[in-house]
């Protein structure tokens, strides 16, 4: 039997949709606070009144973009598409895949900043929530079927690589240009060095 096709989107999901990304331009434009729900209907090609059929606020509006553009969800499938044939491969693999996708989406790095700011991290339980359950599964089987590995509790290693990734991306937008010439041109693998090796040699 053919697949089954995916439900087109209705009218006002495909609504919804629109209004999501004229709210994103315009905060990429003038910033989350200096952005009008007038601006955004305009924006959208609809009536100001229309746009609260839809969404009853801006921090409405900011909390369905967060969910659906945040960057953690965004380079979730890239992550678990990642291959190796050990667990050092699987996770450079997988650390460059997620910085990659990262620096491929620097909306979705404004985006976070704005939740992180304006809403002190308050839809992030949401986000891991629905991220967890997919990408915990990748870091339980490590565990359980590489044999090199520390036993690691999983969640502390999912984190830890995620936390890892996330830092290198966050310290290359801030670090400068100056402090950059300093760094080897294969800072990246050295990070990812740092995860799996740590700093300390082993003792005797």
């Amino acid at each position: 039997m053919p697949a089954k096709l995916k439900d087109a989107p209705t009218k006002g999901e495909t609504t919804r949709l629109t209004i999501e990304d004229a709210a994103v331009e315009l905060f990429m434009e003038h910033g989350y606070h200096a952005t009008s729900m007038r601006q955004i209907a305009e924006r959208a090609g609809l009536a100001l009144g229309g746009i609260y059929n839809h969404f009853a606020s801006k921090d409405d509006i900011f909390g369905a973009i967060i969910m659906d553009k945040h960057p953690f969800k965004q380079v979730l499938p890239s992550i678990l598409a990642a291959e190796g044939e050990t667990a050092e491969e699987f996770f450079r693999n997988a650390a460059q895949v997620f910085v990659t996708e990262l620096g491929n989406r620097p909306d979705s790095m404004k985006l976070m900043f704005i939740e992180l700011v304006e809403f002190n991290g308050k839809h992030m339980p949401a986000i891991v929530g629905q991220i967890a359950p997919k990408i915990l599964p990748v870091f339980e089987r490590m565990v359980k079927h590489r044999k090199n590995l520390r036993s690691i509790n999983p969640a502390i290693l999912m984190r830890s690589f995620l936390g890892t990734v996330f830092s290198f991306y966050m310290t290359e937008l801030l670090i400068g240009d100056t402090l950059k010439k300093l760094m080897p041109k294969n800072s990246f693998e050295q990070y990812i060095d740092v995860f799996l090796h740590g700093i300390l040699k082993e003792t005797e």
